[in-house]
Formats: structure tokens, C-alpha cells, sequence
């Protein structure tokens, strides 16, 4: 290995610098060149990149997003687009490549490794739906924001005796919005992976009220199975018979733009440098991963293969707290 390229994919996560960081200087300790591809995909199909030396990457570890940018790229899920990007790779002389993202982009390098290009993945989401990490690089501090949010709501709606709806991030993994909800104390927590029925939200608002409580908040992931939207129809249309008003907040991508915080820093670093590692032992075609307090690597076939599960001893637990 002498010339290794990075590219971060898909949505950008608190967290990403510190990947990039790592993986610059480790592989420049080993003697290596190392570029970084801008905008993701689309750039290794253009062949946009720049050289990377330790000075490059210096005071980026605090920064939130990627220095590199990010793109999606349709062009590069057509096996002609995957082509012209290992043309580009050939050109420039970039004997393999390291992939931070979450779910798509780590597909894309799963394709990019089945036709012979040296990947290793570095696991990168705020939505913690990515199959062989326990926890990915973006998740604690998107959390840490969302429950800003809801503490700061809690204020409010507690002054006004009216409950709140949060909406945060997550897709189709309750993961953000059941860890937020519970360390932000909140009364009802909808997730994708159960169903919720409004006239029980309702109820359990309503039981809340009537033990005294000052505030009711309700946080929802943005792929629950009862949307916002409806949610927020319901309690509109039965304003009178709950007796309180709702308000909805939507946080948005608000949860991406933080500053990493501790934790995030520290996991960008351990898992960027680990797939250096990989990448120096020659095992390719692998996403690198927290489990179990360790960096540990997962096949690609398993990768896009594997769902990871949300443990739903959770939300029993959130159920009993929020009484």
C-alpha cells in the first residue's frame, strides 16, 4: 500500500473529522500518501480529490460534519458509475479506500469491494441503524442535542401546562428518539418499530396531568408508524375532550450540526484508526465497528445483509418511568 484516498458518504455526522484525522496521520506514520475524496461518491467518480498531509487535518477534530463534504450520487448505484470511479482511482494511483457513512454509503463500498478495490468501512450514522456497531460515530451527540431540546421544552411547557411533541432524527431506527426520550424523562415515545395508538398517548398525557404533572412531552422518531403529523391532526381535532394543547417541535437537521462532543471524538479516532490498521494487514472488504467496548471488524456481507435490532427492554423501561 502506498496511495490510500477517504471519502465520507451519506449524511454527515459529528464525529467524521476526527475519523478523517485518525486515519490521515496513522497512514502517513506508516509512510503512505493519503488523499481525500470531496463530495463522497460523486467525487471518486469525477476524480476530485486533494492530498492530505498532518497539517491538513489539524484543528478539525472539534469541528462537526466533514472537512471532505458529501454528496449523494445516483450515477455511482449504476455498475457503470462504480466503474468510472475505479477508473478515476486507477488514474491517480489509489490502491485502496476508506469509507465513512452509515447504511448506503457502506453498500456502496460493499459493490466497490465485489469488483476487487481494497475497502474497510468506518461506521457513521446518527441513526445507529448500521449493522455491526453497537454505536456509531454521530449518535451521542446528536442525542446530547435532541436532549438540550427537550429540557429546554420541558421549561416551557411546564409554564403554559401544555405538552410538546419532538420530532428527531433517526429514519427507520427508534434508537434516538427512545434514548433521548428516556434521559430527557418524557411521558410517550414513538418509534418505528412499534405501533402507537393515539387515544393511548392520550391517556397516558391525560394520567400524567392528573397525578400533578406541569409539562407532558412526547418524542417521536421521524419513521414512526403514526407520523407526527397525525399525531399532532389528533390532538387537534380532540383538543376539547383531553383538555390541553399540543405543540410540535421538529428538530430537524439541527441534530447533525453539533460540535462532537467527547465520546464521538474519541470513537471517530479508535475506529479511523482501525481501519487503517486493516488496511495495513490486508483485510479488505470489512466495516469497522464498536461492540461490546471494542473495535471490532464485520464483513460486508453481514453488513448489508444483518438488521440491527433495537432492544425493546427499553422502552418497557421508559413505559415504567414515565408513570
Amino acid at each position: 500500500m502506498k496511495r490510500l484516498a477517504i471519502l465520507t458518504s451519506g449524511g454527515d455526522a459529528p464525529g467524521m473529522n476526527a475519523a478523517i484525522r485518525a486515519i490521515v496521520r496513522t497512514g502517513l506514520d506508516r509512510g503512505w500518501e493519503i488523499f481525500g475524496v470531496r463530495d463522497g461518491y460523486a467525487g471518486l467518480i469525477s476524480g476530485d480529490s486533494l492530498q492530505l498531509g498532518p497539517r491538513d487535518v489539524g484543528g478539525i477534530i472539534q469541528r462537526g460534519g466533514t472537512m471532505l463534504g458529501s454528496a449523494r450520487c445516483r450515477e455511482f448505484e449504476t455498475e457503470e458509475g462504480r466503474r468510472k470511479a475505479i477508473a478515476q482511482m486507477d488514474r491517480q494511483g489509489i490502491e485502496g479506500l476508506i469509507v465513512i457513512g452509515g447504511n448506503g454509503s457502506q453498500t456502496g463500498a460493499w459493490e466497490l469491494s465485489r469488483m476487487g478495490v481494497p475497502v474497510v468501512g468506518v461506521a457513521s450514522t446518527i441513526d445507529n441503524d448500521l449493522y455491526g456497531s453497537d454505536i456509531t460515530i454521530g449518535v451521542n451527540t446528536a442525542m446530547d442535542v435532541a436532549l438540550e431540546a427537550i429540557d429546554r421544552l420541558k421549561v416551557t411547557a411546564s409554564s403554559h401546562h401544555r405538552a410538546f411533541l419532538v420530532e428527531v432524527m433517526g429514519r427507520n431506527c427508534g434508537y434516538l428518539a427512545l434514548m433521548a426520550g428516556i434521559a430527557g424523562g418524557a411521558e410517550a415515545i414513538m418509534i418505528p418499530e412499534r405501533k402507537t395508538d393515539p387515544e393511548k398517548v392520550a391517556a397516558d398525557l391525560r394520567a400524567a396531568y392528573d397525578k400533578g404533572k406541569a409539562h407532558a412531552i412526547i418524542v417521536v422518531a421521524e419513521g414512526a408508524q403514526t407520523s407526527t403529523e397525525e399525531m399532532a391532526d389528533f390532538f387537534r381535532v380532540h383538543r376539547e375532550r383531553l383538555g390541553f394543547e399540543l405543540r410540535v417541535t421538529k428538530l430537524g437537521h439541527v441534530q447533525r450540526g453539533g460540535s462532537p462532543g467527547s465520546f464521538d471524538r474519541i470513537l471517530g479516532t479508535l475506529l479511523g484508526a482501525a481501519a487503517t490498521e486493516r488496511m495495513a494487514a490486508g483485510t479488505y472488504g470489512v466495516l469497522m465497528g464498536m461492540i461490546k467496548g471494542e473495535t471490532v471488524a464485520t464483513r460486508y456481507e453481514e453488513v448489508v445483509s444483518g438488521k440491527k435490532p433495537l432492544d425493546m427492554r427499553l422502552m418497557e423501561l421508559a413505559e415504567i418511568l414515565a408513570k
